[in-house]
């Protein structure tokens, strides 16, 4: 809920609050706030995609501020669970991702990784995913204002 909001709102319903709205998103049926990654039938991991414009947090970002005017779906966070880790899981929520934006109309998706200065990097800090991942599953960077938080992006074509 983080990335939707700002810093002032997230604070104020931090915890319970911010999982009620989460649900809401969930529950309304419109359009889901991300996706699930399941082995046998259990969850195991998320992604987090939607359109750039969902995530009011991006726009007031220096370092994650728009690289254009072009319309693009931005992945933000993912979550993937402790003994699935170094899997590949993260590459496969990507493309995963990557298809669900193709399915919308998407054109574009970016994504806001880290890249780590010294390996291995906690997993608490690795919520916007690794740079590596990215370029695993054909991201490329198009911009970096900070020496570890590149803008990486792929161009999408038309199924059909």
């Amino acid at each position: 809920m983080e990335p939707r909001q700002t810093r002032a709102e997230w604070d104020r319903k931090k915890g319970a609050g911010n999982r009620r709205l989460m649900k809401r998103l969930v529950d309304n049926g419109k359009r889901p706030p991300g996706l699930l990654a399941y082995v046998d039938g259990e969850p195991v991991g998320w992604i987090s995609i939607e359109p750039r414009e969902v995530f009011t947090k991006l726009s007031r970002s220096r370092v994650l501020a728009p690289v254009d005017d072009k319309p693009v779906w931005s992945i933000v966070c993912f979550f993937v669970r402790r003994d699935h880790r170094n899997r590949g899981l993260s590459v496969a929520l990507i493309e995963s991702a990557v298809e669900y934006a193709r399915e919308q109309g998407a054109r574009l998706v970016e994504g806001y990784p880290v890249e780590p200065k010294k390996q291995p990097m906690p997993a608490v800090f690795a919520y916007t995913g690794i740079a590596a991942a990215y370029r695993r599953a054909r991201f490329r960077e198009v911009a970096r204002r900070s020496d570890t938080r590149p803008i990486m992006r792929r161009a999408l074509r038309r199924n059909g």
